[in-house]
């Protein structure tokens, strides 16, 4: 055994000036094992921060996933309760004219998903649509054409025919729509931004820095040592200053998404707008029926005498076209909650995940550094490997950020040359927030959905005489840093790391204890 060792025990007589990284004292380590203990280094690393970043990535992924479940189902349980009510309310008089409240519900869900829709204008041609079909049935003994039926429209607004219904549901919608369509949109891309970031492509530096922390303790015969976690702490700000860049943007886009996310809770709740549509409808349908001789009057005042309609169609009264009162549904009737939860509980959950998720950028050296299986943790500072030995770290830690790492002792930055990818998701939020900002006020934004289709046009805003809120103010709100939830980490790259060593390192295994007497 002692025969068999012998040629390893004369390489660790090598003086190490052959390594370009590692302290070039005693070593075993080649020029070679250097090189692929460097990419290994860098494979490492990859995955920290990938398996760092889980939480974060997860809880968009999810509560995006989560919150458009709910909408849909919550547009479709709608749509079908209308249809059932009016079915069995207005009989054959709903079937025949069906499509005009189909086509609402075409609109309003083409608008979510980011389609060139505009919510005012939309509803306003259904309420129009609406009275035209609706003043032929009051007046069954006359015949209109389409350009009678285009005058009969224009008098919507004058004449109030639905009562304030479409006034006030305009409102309601509007501002709802505006809040949820782009709060799922916020969702997509804090979705979109965490999984990009958390692919690092480290620098030649960076790489430099990670093989010199994690590996050259095994070059030196110190497999047993980690690193200091101040050591580490610089290593990582290094590594990652241009992530910490984003850290800024990241917190006001959060502190956005919450903000829309209590108008969701408050007065932009889709859910108390959306459940009732039906009946806010047939009220408005009822006022019509009511003021149906007054409205029919004015109409024929403005766009002239009609025609007379043939006999057969003349013999029906308006009583018996159209009578029926509506019946609204008991409350066990109606369809169960969207996606089997609320509105409240399903904001209310993403708001919690969302405090979670600030400051995380920034956050990641912290992070990582603290892991057991990285560093020595910070109660062992005398007993860790500094880059050179094993000995306190003395040199300071330093500040987030690119700009910070002027002065970094670990790792060569160039802060002249911000990373152009992290400055792209720097941008992204900006834009986001801007639109979160414009949705809590009840502003119509334009963006483009997650199809890349043609965005929504803009539709106003959703605020009108005296229920406008308050003007946006932007405060940001302090969360605790987040500590995502650790997974095992089954790669290969990692399994290699922590069980080491194979093929030209088995010299580190075997030779270390005879170094160390």
């Amino acid at each position: 055994m002692v025969g068999f060792l012998w040629p390893f025990n004369r390489a660790w007589s090598f003086m190490g000036e052959h390594l370009r990284i590692c302290p070039q004292e005693y070593t075993c380590c080649t020029t070679e094992m250097e090189d692929k203990l460097s990419q290994q280094s860098k494979l490492e690393f990859e995955n920290l921060v990938e398996e760092t970043s889980h939480f974060v990535r997860t809880t968009f992924v999810s509560r995006h996933k989560k919150f458009d479940e709910f909408f849909r189902e919550l547009l479709e349980n709608a749509e079908k309760s209308l249809n059932d009510m009016f079915v069995r309310t207005y009989g054959m008089l709903y079937m025949q004219n069906s499509e005009v409240f189909q086509d609402l519900f075409t609109e309003l869900k083409r608008y979510y998903t980011g389609g060139n829709v505009n919510l005012e204008e939309m509803l306003n041609d259904f309420w129009a649509r609406l009275l035209e079909r609706m003043f032929q049935l009051i007046n069954p003994q006359y015949h209109f054409s389409e350009d009678y039926l285009e005058c009969v429209s224009k008098y919507t607004d004058q004449l109030k025919p639905f009562g304030d219904v479409p006034r006030k549901l305009k409102i309601q919608v509007t501002r709802a729509f505006i809040a949820a369509r782009t709060f799922v949109q916020g969702l997509t891309v804090g979705r979109e931004v965490a999984n990009r970031v958390s692919k690092v492509s480290p620098t030649p530096g960076c790489i430099r820095a990670l093989m010199k922390m994690l590996y050259c303790p095994y070059c030196r015969g110190l497999p047993t040592v980690r690193p200091c976690n101040n050591y580490c702490l610089n290593v990582m700000k290094g590594c990652l200053a241009n992530q910490a860049d984003l850290d800024t943007e990241w917190n006001l886009f959060i502190d956005a998404m919450l903000l829309v996310a209590e108008r969701l809770e408050g007065p932009f709740n889709i859910e108390s707008v959306m459940d009732p549509i039906d009946v806010k409808i047939s009220e408005a349908i009822m006022n019509m029926q009511e003021n149906s001789m007054q409205v029919s009057a004015k109409v024929f005042q403005g766009c002239g005498q009609p025609k007379p309609a043939p006999a057969l169609r003349s013999a029906r009264s308006a009583p018996e076209n159209f009578n029926t009162r509506f019946r609204p549904y008991n409350p066990e009737e109606r369809p169960t909650t969207a996606a089997g939860t609320s509105l409240d509980r399903l904001v209310t959950d993403i708001k919690e995940k969302l405090k979670l998720s600030k400051k995380v950028w920034s956050a990641l050296p912290y992070t990582i550094c603290k892991d057991e299986s990285v560093t020595a943790g910070t109660s062992n500072e005398e007993e860790c490997w500094n880059g050179h030995s094993k000995a306190r770290y003395l040199p300071e830690i330093m500040n987030d950020g690119l700009t910070n790492q002027i002065n970094n002792p670990e790792v060569d930055v160039d802060i002249t040359r911000p990373d152009t990818f992290i400055r792209q998701q720097i941008m992204a939020l900006r834009v986001m927030t801007n639109k979160l900002k414009n949705a809590y006020n009840g502003n119509d934004v334009n963006f483009q959905d997650t199809s890349d289709e043609s965005s929504g046009s803009g539709s106003g805003s959703g605020c009108m005489d005296d229920v406008c809120p308050t003007e946006f103010e932007f405060v940001t709100t302090e969360a605790p840093a987040v500590d995502p939830d650790r997974r095992e980490v089954d790669s290969s790259a990692t399994q290699l790391g922590h069980s080491l060593l194979s093929g030209s390192l088995v010299c580190v295994v075997l030779a270390l204890p005879r170094l160390c007497r």
